[in-house]
């Protein structure tokens, strides 16, 4: 919206501050003559900045000798001011002002104002153009996040994981709307960049340590910003504080699925269920020493979640992968899934990004990877993991839901 300013504002202004100067001789000390003007210039370069005028009006009174200055009347100056404005300021002055919504948008917000974010109750279709006849490209899921890069006829071009295409804006919400969804749906990550990270009960260096966590591994964040250089996270011993020197923070969206990942998901899944029916009539799973048992799943994977088992009471020893010795939890994962021939990272962030997420604890089967903030645990069904838990408790059994899921992974 812009808001129109009259220049009558500045013509006024300047008529006074001229018939002020022009006012009483014997109260100002007047040049003698050829000598320079002592009144060198009235800028109006205050007032004109009050209605949107860039550039300073000058108006100067140049070699005047005493006689002809007091015999100058108050409306000649005033004459003199007017037509010196004039020639200033001709047309009304248009000050654009900034859209409320966008003075809404604070710094800490300015990552997240470039998002569009799906509102639907299952997903929408990313299309190769702006157009519903157009390829489907990918599919955009509710809660799930793109980046803005045009609009086009009611349509709204995005980037999105490995899927770039157009939705239909009547679909999504994008500007102080995504801004605040994004904050809803949005994972703040602390990414460890030291080899070894103390996590503390509180944030100060003086403060007792509750856990390590080591380089790569990813945290979630629970609080942030309110003690300079802190941050709170999760980790298996609990929530502490780590300094934000030894992190790298950003946020994780859930984003498009590209229609080739559709496809090499839904094959994953098909050869999944024909394993574990093949699997069916031949075991029904695995049995612990600990007395916890796998239940359900496919062959493969109930073979993973019953070998993990028999480790339960082992102890836990950060850095560690001997499955009888001790291991931390990204170990213990490794080396029960190396037993089956497959090589896994030892760090639970990057254990993180193996195999493909199911969609959630709901889809969970015997032998998945189950990730949380700092930590991993294999899923052995009936809503529990095994998992190398801390040096106190050494390998256990837990419910799987003890602590928030951030994903589950599938090997097999």
């Amino acid at each position: 919206m812009l808001k129109k300013y009259s220049a009558v504002l500045s013509v006024i202004c300047a008529a006074a501050v001229m018939m002020t100067t022009a006012a009483p001789v014997n109260a100002m000390s007047l040049p003698t003559a050829g000598a320079s003007p002592a009144l060198e210039a009235v800028s109006i370069k205050d007032q004109g900045a009050a209605v949107g005028v860039s550039a300073p009006v000058q108006m100067s009174v140049g070699d005047v000798s005493a006689d002809k200055f007091t015999s100058v009347h108050s409306d000649a100056a005033a004459e003199v001011a007017l037509a010196e404005t004039q020639s200033e300021v001709e047309d009304t002055v248009y000050v654009e002002e900034v859209p409320e919504e966008e003075q809404m948008v604070s710094e800490n917000d300015l990552e997240y104002a470039n998002l569009v974010i799906a509102q639907v109750n299952d997903y929408v279709n990313v299309r190769s153009d702006a157009s519903e006849d157009a390829e489907v490209v990918g599919k955009l899921y509710d809660k799930s996040v793109g980046t803005f890069l045009s609009e086009k006829d009611g349509w709204y071009e995005i980037a999105s994981g490995n899927c770039r295409g157009y939705v239909k804006a009547e679909y999504v919400v994008t500007g102080t709307d995504a801004i605040a969804l994004a904050k809803e749906v949005g994972k703040r990550i602390a990414t460890v960049t030291t080899t070894t990270l103390f996590v503390r009960e509180q944030p100060s260096t003086d403060s007792a340590v509750i856990g390590m966590v080591p380089i790569e591994d990813e945290l979630s964040v629970t609080e942030e910003g309110v003690n300079d250089g802190w941050i709170k996270v999760s980790v298996e011993e609990g929530d502490g504080y780590v300094s934000t020197e030894f992190v790298t923070l950003s946020t994780e969206f859930v984003k498009a699925e590209s229609k080739a990942e559709e496809e090499a998901r839904l094959a994953a899944e098909e050869a999944e269920r024909k394993k574990a029916n093949a699997a069916a009539a031949k075991s029904k799973g695995g049995k612990s020493s600990g007395g916890a048992s796998v239940s359900g799943g496919s062959g493969a994977g109930s073979s993973v979640a019953g070998y993990a088992l028999q480790f339960v009471g082992n102890p836990y020893v950060y850095g560690g992968s001997s499955l009888t010795n001790g291991t931390d939890c990204s170990g213990f994962v490794m080396s029960v899934y190396a037993h089956f021939g497959v090589g896994l990272p030892h760090s639970s962030g990057a254990q993180r990004g193996c195999g493909y997420d199911v969609g959630g604890l709901g889809n969970a089967q015997p032998g998945d990877i189950v990730c949380y903030s700092g930590h991993v645990g294999i899923y052995i069904g009936g809503g529990q993991i095994v998992h190398a838990s801390t040096a106190a408790t050494g390998i256990k059994v837990s419910n799987a839901s003890y602590r928030q899921v951030l994903s589950v992974r599938r090997i097999f």
